[in-house]
Parts: C-alpha cells; structure tokens; sequence
C-alpha cells in the first residue's frame, strides 16, 4: 500500500468512527470493533481533559487559594462520580447484554430505569451539598479564607450535580447501546461551551460581568446542562439501537434492584478509589496551600493524559458486555487483551513525554515557584507506573462490562485501603519524605492492582456472571 493509500484508509476509518453507524460489535474483525468503539471514546474523553486542563489553567489566575477551594470541592465532588459511574457501569454492562442478545426492547427498559434510580439519588446529594458547602470545605482542611471564598463554588457545583450525574450515566447507555460516537459528541458540546463559558465568567469578558471562582462554577453548570439536554433529544429521538416508549418510565423494581445490585458495588468500587485520593489530599494538605495548589495542578495533568487511556478502557466493557449477550466468549477475552496492549503502549509514550517535557507542561499552567516544583516531582514519579495502570484499567472495565463490579471492588479495596493510604502516610508524614511520599504511593500501589487484576482475570469467572 502506497504512503498516500494508508493516509486516505486511515481518514476513512476516522471519519467512520466518529460518524458511528450502527455497528455488530459481536462478529468481525477484532482489532477494528475496539477501534472504532475507542476512537469516539478516546476523543470523548480527551475532551474531558481539555476541560480539567481549561478550568483549572483560568481558576488558577485567581490565586492559590482557588485552585485549593476547586480541588477540595472536586475531592468531596468524587462521592457524586462515584455513583455515577457507578449506575452508568450498571448502564453499560445491562444495555450492552440485552444489546449482544438481540433484545432491544429490554435495553431501552434497562436505560430509563438506571436513570430514574439516579434521579432519586442525586437530588438528595444537591440539597445537602448547598446546605453544607462551608462544613465540607472546612472538613477538608480549608483555611478560612478559602472557605469564605470558595463556599459558593462549592455550593453551585453540589446544586449542578444531577447535572453531572446524567452526563455521565446517559452516555454509559450509549457505549451500553454501541453508540460510543454519541456519548463523544455529548461530552464535547458540554466541555466546548464550558471552555468558552469559563473565561466570560470568570473575567468578565464581552457583556458579562467578573464572577471570579463563582464564574467558573456557573460555566460549568450551564456547560453540562447543555450536553444533557443533547443527550436526552437523541436517547428519545430514538434513530439508534434504543427506541424509548413511554411504558419504559414505570417503575420496575426487579429490574430496578438487579440495577442496583450493579450500580452500589460499582459505586463502592469507583469511591473507594475516590475517596483514597480525597486522604491523599487531605495528607498533602498538611503541608500547606503553596503544596496543595501544585498537587492540584499535577491532578489536572495527570487526568488529561490519564483520561484518554480510560476512554480507550471503556472500549472493553463494551466489546465483552455484548459478546457475553452473544455467548461470544472467547470473543469477549481476546478483546481485552488487546485492547490492554493498545493501551498499555500509549500509557508508555505518556511516560516518556513526562520525562522529557513535563516541566515545560507544568510551566504553561502554573507560574508560581512553590506550586511548580511540587507538580513536576508529581507527574515524574506518578508517571512511573502508567503502563501498569493502563493495562489494569482495561481489567477493570472488562470485569464492569461483565456486570461483575464486586471484583474489581475487592482489588481497589485492598489496593488502596490496605495499602496505598497506610504507605502515603508513613512515607509522607513518619518517615518524612512530605508530598513526595504520597506521590511515591500512587504508582507503586496501582502496580500491585494491576497485576491482581491480571491474575483474577486469567481465571475468567467473569464470563459466568448473569445479567
């Protein structure tokens, strides 16, 4: 094939995967079905690290005291993701089975009902994150100044959170459905209009008037609010896989709980992980708000590289959702593993670019001397388990994709319970190595995981678990 012929078949793929036709995920070559569900993935997901990469590059204009407020606020904001990626794991897995058996109409019914179980949720989240948005800052270990500040970001971001919690569960329905391309375009139309929303607000551009950290808790509001109404006009619109009926909205709770019985160990799983990086904050927080801005900053870099990879993941839980529906099980184990290999390959090239230009990519977000010092030690050192973690990641979501999240909860708990937090304590606080001790944990704990994760996965009792 000439240099010319492989540019146009590569721009032709492209074009197909973002379009995203309707596509048999359970028969066909292979390596094509995860890329064209992880092109979209991996693109929704880049969007998504543009946006944490946007937000904090004009929050952190406003001082390191709001760089602090919006990473402490977000720290306590993971409870929220956690449910719900936890109901959209629950999404995914049902839809993508009912999907691979040829069962239409019961993927619709298993979509509506995951979101009216999140519904129920999140309003009760909304109310007490208004009501306590001073108590959560302080719990964090916010100085008074960042609580009298930053109480209203958080407020508005706790009130905006079914927000989130739809964006996040509508397009688990879509990768569920196969419709990866969708779940791309509804997270880009919400970050595209964060992205231009943030700097009006947040300066006062054009007609608006300077919000400050208020501005950019709005933008971001509005921003999702948007992808959300996108979503819901294509979901009932019904030109893909999924054709909602009315019917679909009454309740069925058997339905309901075998949902749930997905969804709270799903949640678990994502929030014990969360919630372990909610006390290595609150470890690096011991060492002041100049350290604490840097970690921040290394967070928001970390996640912009990190977030592609899990998008490339995700294509996994689809793949083996559908073939299990199928009884495609070899099928469904081939998949993973090479989506593994894809992924573990590009968690390599992020490794060698920390290495060679993260100061430089430190230095474009933050110019403050205190702060930049710590997020470079951060990427370089956190960076050193990526290929670990990229091959670990797609484990995790293949056991998702199967319905069978109790395991990969088993893996976090004792990865980061047991032992990451215990050795970013001792490393950081008894044996005095400060936020390089935490940073230190990070990789070697996702390590150990990854290759549990490998280990349970060889077994394959996963592609026993009922649906």
């Amino acid at each position: 094939m000439t240099h010319k012929g492989f540019i146009a078949r590569t721009i032709s793929f492209l074009k197909l995967a973002i379009a995203g036709p309707p596509q048999d995920y359970t028969k066909g070559n292979l390596s094509k079905a995860v890329f064209l569900l992880a092109i979209p993935m991996i693109l929704e997901m880049m969007m998504e690290s543009v946006f944490a990469i946007v937000d904090i590059y004009f929050v952190g204009k406003l001082g390191n005291g709001a760089v602090a407020t919006v990473g402490l606020t977000e720290s306590v904001l993971t409870i929220v993701y956690s449910v719900a990626i936890g109901l959209s794991m629950a999404a995914t897995a049902t839809v993508a089975r009912r999907v691979g058996e040829k069962d239409p109409e019961a993927a619709a019914k298993s979509a509506i009902q995951s979101v009216l179980l999140a519904l129920a949720f999140t309003i009760v989240v909304s109310i007490l994150g208004i009501i306590f948005s001073h108590k959560i800052l302080a719990l964090m270990g916010a100085d008074n100044q960042v609580i009298e500040n930053g109480a209203i970001y958080t407020r508005i971001v706790f009130g905006g959170s079914i927000f989130v919690m739809l964006l996040f569960l509508i397009n688990g329905i879509f990768r569920g459905a196969g419709d990866a391309a969708m779940a791309m375009k509804s997270l880009w139309i919400a970050n595209i209009c964060n992205i231009i929303l943030c700097p009006m607000l947040i300066n006062g551009w054009g007609p608006f008037p300077e919000l400050g950290l208020k501005g950019a808790a709005i933008a971001t509001l509005c921003g999702r609010g948007i992808g959300v109404v996108y979503q819901l006009y294509h979901l009932f619109k019904g030109n893909g896989v999924l054709k909602i009926h009315k019917q679909h909205f009454a309740p069925d709770f058997k339905l309901i709980k075998s949902l749930f019985h997905i969804a709270w160990t799903g949640t678990l799983q994502f929030l014990i992980g969360s919630a372990s990086w909610i006390f290595l904050a609150r470890i690096v927080s011991e060492f002041g708000k100049d350290v604490m801005a840097g970690y921040q900053v290394a967070l928001r870099i970390i996640t912009f590289f990190i977030l592609p990879a899990w998008g490339l993941s995700n294509a996994a839980a689809t793949l083996v959702g559908q073939n299990l529906g199928a009884k495609q099980f070899d099928r469904a184990e081939k998949s993973v593993w090479k989506t593994a290999l894809y992924n573990g390959i590009f968690m390599l090239m992020v490794t060698i670019l920390f290495f060679v230009f993260g100061t430089t990519i430190v230095r474009f977000l933050n110019d403050d001397p205190m702060a930049e010092k710590v997020a470079i030690n951060a990427i370089t050192i956190v960076s050193t388990g990526y290929v670990f973690y990229g091959v670990g990641m797609v484990m995790i979501n293949a056991f998702n994709g199967a319905g069978d999240t109790r395991t990969p909860t088993i893996i976090n708990l004792f990865g980061f319970w047991m032992f990451q937090i215990p050795i970013a304590y001792l490393m950081a606080i008894y044996w005095k190595l400060g936020p390089k001790g935490v940073f230190m944990a990070i990789p070697i704990a996702e390590s150990l995981m990854t290759v549990i994760a490998v280990i349970v996965f060889t077994r394959g009792r996963w592609k026993l678990v009922k649906v």
